[in-house]
């Protein structure tokens, strides 16, 4: 009965068409109402307005998403001849149920095509990444005898930028100003701009831009854009100020992509001002804006006031997550962003590539393999194990932590090996000091089509240098150089200047250093390292002033020759240099070690009793320290770089960061077959590195210790790395 009420009232309501479609007593059931109009047509009722009863029933089906009756009308009004109108109507009922396919049919069914139809069907195209079909429909334009307008261009261009076709999309911009629409239509100039920006062309996206008569807010932000995205962040904040001295109001998109240019430039005073704007417009609490801003202060170092805007979000989204925790994590806040993203979880937010990713860089920063492993299993779990981009995270991940056969076991586990997977696994392996493992990795790349980049050939330098190979590191840099493709840059340089240092030949490290004519305070700073090793006075006061004509303020440098002063003997010019970090307000880093046990992160400084645990802590210490004497360790106080006294020197090498460190593991862990993780912030010294190697033994249990340099593996009285770091 009610059904029944309900199809006389859609269908008085189509005969006299009266409601609006969108009122409350319009159509509630479109099918009904397509049949009864049907039924009653085919037996010889009046349609002469059968075309705005054609659109009603359109709109009532794109409502109800209902193809089946949009199929019929098709049908029915094929018998009595399309209109345009109504081709248009149907294309676009089509598209906007997301059946591309049938709009594109009943297109094609047509010999004469209005210009709307060409539109929808080009803009449809490229919204469903079908570029080609777009450009290819766009094409027959001409021959079929209809001019592309300013709607056709505003679409195809970006077809034509999606897959990267700068000569036709020269072209296309060619026979748009043939057409008067090149600089006078501010829709297709914005289309231009934006289109040059993605080809990397900003000097055409600019010309384009000065041409443009009336520009608006949507052409400034597509320029801005452009210029970020090519790394160009000045320009951006030019053009926008610009913008505004014209009394363009910039709308959302604006604002987010200045900030983030502000971030890109660590500019935190112009972001201020732009976080000002957009309380004063009133999008404050748009998730967009509030993304980027976020992102402008954690670039910009200011984590806390990162923070504070995302507190202030109601209902957070997966970029907006993601953005916090990649923040947090760029920003030595690791603890924090786990957190985060424990909370993210609870909020059933599910995680993407990017979440994971980051989430794994801050497992790998702190060492803490366990919770890595957990998501790891969450990687596992949304199938996102086959992202190229986690899959190189995971296996950073499992590197950092020392557990290079894991990361292997993640390399082996893709389908397909790619360049980024390729340079991870190289790069773990150099780290572990498995450096034979790493060139037999690097020697196969050709065998599987892949052509090594700066990343590969820094991989491959590396290994060489964490495994001592001198020869074989000269023979892959000398390939380096050779290969046509490649620029070797300031990092490939160090590593080698330290491959070569570290095997005793200064001179010649400092012969390439002047060869390459690089002016870099890391390079000289690692050949100054050199020095530090070998105790070579005279060419570290050489290498130092080159040093301070660089970078007066280089605080690493000043602390590698008041340590190469201590280590000689030299008290006057070590009192010098501290004297000279004090006027200049130099600081040194204090040794820190971490060690994770049962899933907590203890921290110990060098002679630091402050934790609770202390007095267990050096009971401990004094056990192991009385057992290695037994199997022969004797205090190097060549490694006590203070002007002491003997016992005092033993004393103080007794309380090394990293001794702490494994003592307090040894004490607390309950799991006496776990591995004893450390990580410390700067090179290991030679005593510390003697004595893990002797508690190693002692205990039976492994000791990975990851420093400044590299990882060491330390298992039953010896070391992955052969002492030699």
């Amino acid at each position: 009965m009610q059904r029944c009420l309900l199809e006389n009232l859609n269908w008085l309501t189509i005969q006299h068409a009266k409601a609006s479609p969108t009122q409350p007593g319009f159509l509630k059931s479109s099918s009904c109402a397509v049949k009864r109009f049907f039924a009653t047509s085919l037996n010889g009722g009046s349609l002469s307005d059968s075309l705005q009863l054609y659109s009603s029933l359109i709109q009532q089906c794109i409502g109800t998403k209902s193809i089946t009756d949009i199929a019929r009308i098709q049908s029915h009004a094929l018998k009595r001849g399309f209109d345009q109108i109504l081709v248009n109507k149907l294309v676009d009922a089509y598209l906007k149920c997301g059946r591309v396919g049938n709009a594109r049919k009943v297109f094609d069914e047509v010999p004469h095509r209005h210009i709307v139809a060409w539109n929808s069907m080009i803009a449809a195209y490229i919204r469903n990444g079908r570029s080609e079909e777009a450009i290819e429909l766009y094409l027959r334009m001409v021959p079929d005898g209809v001019l592309p307008d300013e709607f056709t261009f505003s679409s195809v261009f970006k077809a034509f930028s999606d897959l990267g076709l700068v000569r036709e999309g020269r072209r296309a911009h060619g026979q748009s100003v043939i057409l008067g629409l090149g600089v006078s239509n501010v829709f297709v100039g914005s289309a231009l701009v934006d289109m040059y920006a993605k080809f990397g062309k900003m000097r055409d996206a600019r010309l384009v831009s000065d041409q443009v008569v009336g520009k608006d807010v949507v052409l400034y932000t597509a320029l801005i854009v452009g210029y970020s995205h090519h790394g160009e962040d000045g320009e951006s904040l030019q053009v926008f100020k610009d913008m505004t001295r014209k009394g363009i109001d910039a709308n959302e998109y604006t604002l987010s992509s200045i900030l983030v240019c502000c971030g890109n430039l660590k500019n935190v005073d112009t972001g201020k001002l732009i976080h000002g704007l957009i309380i004063k417009t009133g999008i404050d609490s748009a998730v967009t804006s509030q993304t980027s801003l976020l992102t402008m202060y954690s670039r910009c170092g200011l984590v806390g006031d990162s923070l504070m805007v995302f507190e202030q979000l109601n209902d957070p989204n997966l970029v907006t997550w993601t953005s916090v925790i990649a923040g947090l994590v760029q920003n030595g806040r690791e603890e924090i962003a786990l957190m985060k993203f424990r909370q993210m979880l609870r909020s059933s937010v599910t995680p993407n590539s990017f979440t994971l990713s980051s989430v794994l860089r801050a497992c790998s920063s702190l060492a803490m393999i366990e919770q890595g492993k957990q998501i790891h299993a969450i990687v596992m779990k949304f199938g996102l194990d086959v992202d190229k981009y986690v899959g190189a995270a995971l296996i950073d991940f499992y590197g950092k932590c020392g557990s290079a056969e894991m990361a292997r076991s993640v390399f082996d586990g893709f389908l397909e090996v790619d360049l980024v997977s390729m340079n991870s696994m190289i790069y773990s392996y150099a780290q572990n000091g498995f450096g034979h493992e790493a060139l037999q990795l690097f020697n196969r790349m050709k065998d599987l089509g892949l052509e090594p980049n700066n990343v590969t050939w820094l991989g491959a330098l590396s290994a060489c240098n964490s495994a001592g190979l001198l020869e074989e590191g000269c023979h892959i840099f000398s390939s380096a150089r050779n290969d046509g493709n490649v620029e070797l840059a300031k990092d490939q340089y160090a590593c080698m200047v330290d491959l070569l240092g570290r095997a005793g030949k200064l001179k010649v490290a400092e012969m390439l250093i002047n060869e390459a004519n690089i002016s870099d305070v890391v390079i000289w700073r690692t050949l100054l390292s050199a020095c530090r090793i070998h105790g070579d006075v005279e060419m570290a006061r050489r290498v130092m002033n080159r040093v301070i004509d660089l970078k007066p303020e280089d605080g690493g440098s000043h602390v590698l020759m008041s340590n190469l002063y201590a280590s000689t003997s030299n008290w006057s010019e070590v009192i010098e240099m501290k004297s000279t970090m004090r006027e200049m307000r130099l600081k040194k880093n204090p040794a820190m070690s971490w060690v994770d046990v049962e899933r907590e992160i203890h921290t110990f400084m060098a002679g630091d009793w402050s934790h609770p645990n202390f007095r267990d802590i050096n009971e401990k210490l004094e056990e192991l320290i009385e057992k290695v004497k037994e199997l022969g360790y004797v205090p190097d106080t060549r490694f006590v770089l203070q002007h002491l006294g003997e016992e005092k020197k033993i004393r103080s090498l007794y309380y090394h960061s990293e001794k702490l460190a494994v003592a307090f593991a040894l004490w607390r862990s309950t799991n006496k077959n776990t591995t004893i993780r450390v990580l410390k912030n700067l090179r290991i010294c030679g005593d510390c590195h003697t004595w893990m190697k002797l508690v190693s033994k002692i205990v039976g249990r492994d000791i990975i210790a990851r420093d400044a340099k590299r990882f060491h593996h330390f298992r039953n009285g010896l070391c992955s790395c052969g002492d030699y770091w």
